[in-house]
């Protein structure tokens, strides 16, 4: 079964790969299996459906369990399902700060600016110092264009933890659409005062030119232990090169560096998420543009 699951997630995405016209050269990189459901995940959901259906539950322990089991929901990338336990627990408890916080996600996984926005404002309401709104709603932000108030949450989210390299890479992806020299400087000033160590200053490198992309994905395989951690490690290093092609006008790598990151199948980062994005943003343009070929 190993065996097959890896010849199909190699095959699978050669496929993606091929399909989006995308360099050859992204095939000879690392790949991982994709990341499937643990039997313990597959577990705990029967348990939980087995308690649900029992009716044994208070009002507050039935929306608490909802809540828990959309979470297991999310990790898997069955969001419809997700959101659906989320919506229902809400009804009940309206005062859980985590749900508007995925709701808030899936909002700007679909475009939908304005009421993700809102969804963030009502985490913090309820909780002030659930500082990841802050992060996911300087994204939202981002992706609606409005850079300076996304800069506000984002440097804000870094400077709660500035040795976190995805916080300053997240940072230097707003400041680049204000000021890209600047930023550029930014993330050079924070890449040396932080302490070094964690993966995810590799790409903060890369971006700052200090190593080629032939090095970064090198270092995949130096930093991941097992499957897990490379399926991890692959979708953060494809999504921001994706980030990186598509500032250069080069759609084509980017699309194939975005498919490739969803297809390691780590749904509950913020990667994964947001090349999904991407993805149908790369569409939307070539449909502009098939809309605007004369017949």
């Amino acid at each position: 079964m190993n065996f097959f699951l890896r010849w199909w997630s190699i095959a699978a995405i050669l496929f993606i790969a091929g399909c989006s016209g995308g360099k050859n050269w992204h095939l000879r990189e690392p790949l991982a299996v994709p990341l499937q459901p643990s039997l313990q995940q597959e577990v705990i959901l029967a348990r939980m459906e087995q308690i649900l259906a029992s009716r044994s539950l208070t009002e507050d322990e039935y929306a608490q369990l909802l809540y828990q089991r959309g979470v297991l929901y999310d990790s898997l990338g069955l969001q419809a399902l997700a959101r659906n336990d989320f919506t229902v627990a809400l009804s009940m408890r309206p005062d859980i700060p985590e749900i508007f916080n995925y709701l808030g996600i899936y909002f700007t996984q679909a475009g939908n600016f304005d009421a993700a926005y809102e969804a963030y404002d009502s985490v913090l309401e309820l909780d002030p110092t659930y500082n990841y709104a802050r992060m996911n709603r300087g994204i939202a932000l981002y992706y609606g264009g409005r850079y300076p108030v996304a800069r506000d949450d984002l440097q804000a989210f870094y400077q709660d933890d500035p040795n976190d390299p995805f916080r300053s890479l997240w940072l230097y992806l707003v400041d680049k659409e204000i000021d890209p020299k600047k930023a550029l400087v930014d993330l050079r000033q924070r890449y040396e005062q932080a302490k070094g160590g964690q993966w995810g200053w590799n790409i903060a490198e890369f971006y700052l030119g200090d190593i080629s992309e032939k090095t970064l994905l090198a270092r995949v395989r130096e930093f991941s232990t097992d499957n897990t951690s490379l399926a991890e490690h692959l979708s953060e290093t494809y999504f921001y090169l994706g980030k990186y092609y598509l500032s250069l006008g080069d759609t084509d790598s980017a699309e194939t560096l975005f498919k490739l990151t969803v297809a390691n199948n780590a749904h509950s980062f913020v990667e994964h998420r947001y090349a999904l994005l991407e993805l149908a943003l790369l569409g939307d343009e070539e449909q502009d543009l098939t809309d605007s070929d004369p017949q």
